[in-house]
């Protein structure tokens, strides 16, 4: 179990990646990031009884891993399900392909396993200085037919879209808060998200680093 625990270490980061809710007592809920891209991945199984174990209601996948999802199927925890940047292109250019997307890894585990998917998560930090504007262009249509997809296999009221961004989206000239706003050049586009976030019962997530902000500060 120690080396169960030593690999679940690795998968699993408390984060702010998902909506997460704390107050000073109780807590109202914890969440956990599970990435499955790993040498040695934990069985299913054994990742959601150690989840449930340690508190995790809430989780988010980066992507539709069949295995985790099926054992993710009345388990109890909430899922944010990921569409990673790679599927953006796919997605925003057709609405055929988010509609094919969705019956297949939103629909059929909602009905077939009892997963509790409440959110996708189209894209991770899509809009990253690092991707040098790689995303930007696919991310609101992306958005856009995933939400479409969603309301024409019924399920909008119970799954909403959202965009996990990093804290870079935001910046401020002076270091003080009230003086930040959006990045100039995604300026429009992250106006035209949150509207559409807004309109659509969907959520901004931000993804905020404190570990590394201290570590640079």
């Amino acid at each position: 179990m120690a080396a169960a625990l030593r690999a679940l270490a690795v998968l699993l980061w408390v984060a702010a990646a998902y909506p997460v809710v704390f107050r000073a007592r109780p807590v109202q809920a914890l969440a956990a990031n599970w990435g499955t891209r790993a040498l040695h991945p934990l069985p299913g199984d054994i990742t959601v009884r150690l989840l449930r174990d340690n508190g995790f209601d809430k989780v988010k996948l980066f992507e539709a891993d069949p295995p985790a999802l099926r054992a993710l199927g009345h388990s109890g925890i909430q899922v944010m399900l990921g569409l990673p940047n790679e599927l953006l292109g796919s997605v925003a250019a057709s609405v055929t392909a988010a509609e094919q997307w969705v019956i297949q890894n939103v629909s059929t585990y909602v009905s077939k396993y009892g997963v509790d998917i409440r959110y996708v998560a189209v894209g991770n930090e899509p809009f990253l200085k690092s991707y040098k504007g790689k995303f930007e262009a696919a991310t609101l249509p992306a958005v856009q037919n995933v939400q479409a997809a969603l309301v024409k296999a019924g399920l909008a009221r119970q799954v909403h879209v959202t965009v996990p961004l990093n804290a870079d989206v935001y910046e401020s000239g002076d270091g003080r808060p009230s003086s930040g706003d959006f990045r100039p050049d995604i300026a429009g586009l992250m106006v035209s998200l949150v509207r559409f976030l807004l309109d659509n019962g969907g959520v901004l997530t931000i993804n905020i680093y404190p570990s590394t902000t201290l570590h640079h500060s």
